[in-house]
């Protein structure tokens, strides 16, 4: 490359970095070269663990273009019942049956959560790019887990740092089906529990809490008392100065950073055709 082309290719690279709220999220204006070129990964994923989630507005990644992006960004994650076995492929989020199998399992994503909590790895961020939208709805909010955990009362940290807490598949399927068949509960209950730290005390230092729409019970208080404390502790952690909310353009690209955000999709019209590609980067830290 000669320095008159090196010189364009440099004055047409972007990567402006703005804050879209005090405690939570950012927005990257960048050209697909310079995404896909590895040169910001470092700085990308220290936005995405300082900010928690990163808007590349109307980017407009072709899937093998956000595969390849994935991959700058650390080991692709390929997930046990996502169809996908060690093929790098996006992963369809919609309730069209026709293009999801399984889109009814979906319809827990309408419920503040976080993905992985059955590993004791979860995943460490998720990539997803809007291909077709909602009329009306389908937004994504996030929340900061980090600030949450901050910004709660020092006295009352010490006793919540020593409680552990079930989660499982079902009781987040309950969310959207409360009424479900007996062979659709041993189904959902055949994914099994996994018991986990109520505060995750990072590698970093830092803390935050880990909640959503898996967490059944906390461990040594009754049924009602731990109900009442995780509903509690959720309305903390969702409060406005902790969350952002995404209006999707076509082609935008969201990243969110899954050990230290809970994540909804606002509602939306099942026939709507909203279509969301996803990727995942897999987990680099346990629970703990």
């Amino acid at each position: 490359m000669d320095e008159e082309v090196r010189m364009t290719a440099s004055t047409l690279s972007r990567f402006e970095v703005t804050d879209v709220s005090p405690r939570i999220g950012c927005t990257i204006e960048a050209d697909k070269e310079t995404l896909l070129s590895g040169a910001k990964v470092q700085e990308i994923r220290e936005i995405l663990e300082r900010r928690g989630v990163i808007v590349f507005p109307e980017i407009n990644l072709s899937d093998e273009e956000q595969i390849a992006f994935t991959h700058t960004l650390g080991i692709f994650a390929h997930e046990e019942g996502e169809g996908n076995g060690d093929k790098d492929v996006v992963y369809p989020i919609t309730m069209d049956e026709t293009i999801n199998p399984i889109a009814s399992y979906l319809k827990g994503a309408f419920f503040w959560h976080l993905d992985g909590t059955m590993s004791d790895k979860p995943i460490l961020a998720s990539i997803m790019s809007a291909h077709a939208l909602a009329s009306e709805g389908g937004e994504t909010e996030f929340c900061n887990t980090y600030a949450a955990w901050d910004d709660l009362p020092d006295g009352e940290k010490a006793d919540l740092e020593k409680l552990k807490v079930v989660h499982s598949v079902w009781r987040s399927q309950l969310y959207w089906k409360p009424e479900p068949s007996y062979a659709e509960i041993k189904q959902w209950q055949g994914r099994g529990s996994n018991t986990l730290p109520l505060v995750w005390k990072h590698r970093s230092g830092r803390q935050s809490l880990v909640l959503g729409a898996t967490a059944q019970q906390i461990e040594g208080l009754s049924f009602a008392e731990s109900e009442a404390l995780l509903v509690r502790l959720r309305d903390w952690a969702t409060q406005p100065q902790f969350v952002y909310r995404h209006e999707w353009k076509l082609g935008d690209m969201v990243i969110w950073d899954n050990t230290g955000t809970m994540h909804r999709a606002m509602p939306y019209a099942m026939d709507s055709g909203r279509l969301m590609h996803r990727t995942k980067l897999e987990g680099e830290e346990a629970f703990a």
